[in-house]
């Protein structure tokens, strides 16, 4: 009975739909002369330790697999950035009043895993984040 617990514990985990804990996905409105960029990362196993900061204009959030964080930025150009222990990715978007996606994911480097983010079109990723949940906190 012992060993079974711990068995069922990690199906649970793995077949649980957000690895970060939240609510699922919901649209955010952004006030006019505003663009909404939702930054998201699909849950896989691999790296999920890993929580390196993202930043998009003034605002910083750390995304756990299976999250997504909305910023909400002035039009314009506005840089997104992610931090990681051997390097650094960053994409630069000219922002108009309307909503971008942009996924994190990880590369694999010699001791530890690579952040990349990468602009996604609407389509790709209205299916992937509706897979994600919000996160509870953004970092400072």
């Amino acid at each position: 009975m012992n060993r079974i617990l711990p068995r069922f514990l990690l199906i649970g985990m793995l077949v649980s739909g957000c690895a970060v804990q939240g609510e699922p996905f919901h649209k955010v409105a952004a006030p006019p002369k505003y663009a909404t960029i939702y930054v998201y990362r699909p849950y896989h196993y691999s790296c999920s330790l890993l929580r390196p900061p993202v930043t998009c204009g003034d605002e910083t959030a750390r995304i756990g697999p299976g999250g997504y964080h909305a910023f909400i930025v002035p039009v314009g150009k506005t840089t997104c950035s992610v931090e990681g222990a051997e390097s650094n990715d960053e994409t630069e978007i000219d922002a108009q009043a309307r909503v971008y996606y942009i996924r994190e994911q990880f590369n694999w480097g010699v001791l530890s895993g690579h952040p990349h983010l990468e602009p996604i079109d609407d389509d790709t990723a209205h299916t992937e984040i509706a897979k994600c949940c919000v996160e509870e906190f953004a970092a400072q």
